[in-house]
């Protein structure tokens, strides 16, 4: 049975928010690292995870408003992962921090994979 334009988004939006689950276990584990009271710029990543997040859940229940609501704020996390990823070498070379980066990284991807998809299912719809 071939799934409906809606239900198709909402799928769309339940994976998002698989994704940005991972993000904010990455801002836990930067939260309470050590290395937040050395480097406050760590609070930024912190920050672009608790702000996506926030606009973001508030949409649930509506896809369309829902991905509106990423567009618009894909580019400001966009640029907090960048300075992360360029943070964290000077900061730590754990591997938790390492792959904290990697994590984010992939999760960026795949919230612009999945917009995209959602940007062609809706205009399938009009």
């Amino acid at each position: 049975m071939t799934k409906s334009g809606e239900e198709q988004l909402e799928e769309c939006v339940i994976y998002c928010q698989e994704q940005m689950a991972h993000a904010w276990v990455v801002r836990a584990f930067v939260r309470h690292s050590d290395e937040i009271e050395d480097f406050p710029e760590l609070t930024l990543i912190c920050r672009a995870i608790f702000d996506l997040s926030r606009a973001l859940e508030t949409r649930v229940d509506d896809p369309v408003g829902y991905f509106k609501m990423l567009n618009k704020k894909l580019g400001k996390y966009r640029v907090a992962i960048s300075e992360y990823a360029k943070n964290v070498p000077d900061i730590s070379t754990h591997t938790n921090f390492s792959q904290s980066v990697i994590s984010m990284q992939s999760g960026l991807r795949e919230l612009n994979l999945t917009l995209e998809k959602a940007r062609e299912i809706a205009k399938q719809q009009s």
